[in-house]
C-alpha cells in the first residue's frame, strides 16, 4: 500500500475518534420506525419528522434518538428539542 494512503488513512481514524470535529449543516434520513418508515431532516439546525407525533409537539422519539447519536456534530440549537419537555438522554425526563 502506498504511504501516503497509509497516512491518510491513520488520519481517517483519529478523526474519527474525534466526532465533536464535525458540524452537520444538513440532514435527511430514513428512520425505520416501529410502525414504519420516517423521513427527518434537519436544516438550519431545525429538525422536521413526517410523523403524525412531530406535527402536534415539533418534536418525536425519531428526531430525539438522531439527536443523542449525532449530538456531538450538532449545533447547541439542533440538539435542543423544540418542545417544553427536556430530555438529558437518560431515562428522566424534565417538564
Amino acid at each position: 500500500m502506498h504511504s501516503d494512503l497509509i497516512g491518510k488513512i491513520e488520519k481517517a481514524r483519529h478523526y474519527a475518534n474525534e466526532p465533536e470535529r464535525i458540524q452537520l449543516e444538513e440532514v435527511r434520513a430514513t428512520f425505520h420506525g416501529s410502525n414504519g418508515d420516517h423521513v427527518l431532516s434537519l436544516q438550519e439546525s431545525q429538525w422536521t419528522c413526517n410523523c403524525s407525533f412531530f406535527k402536534t409537539w415539533g418534536t418525536c422519539a425519531h428526531v430525539m434518538a438522531m439527536q443523542k447519536i449525532l449530538d456531538p456534530m450538532l449545533t447547541i440549537e439542533a440538539r435542543q428539542p423544540d418542545m417544553a419537555v427536556e430530555w438529558n438522554g437518560s431515562d428522566t425526563v424534565t417538564i
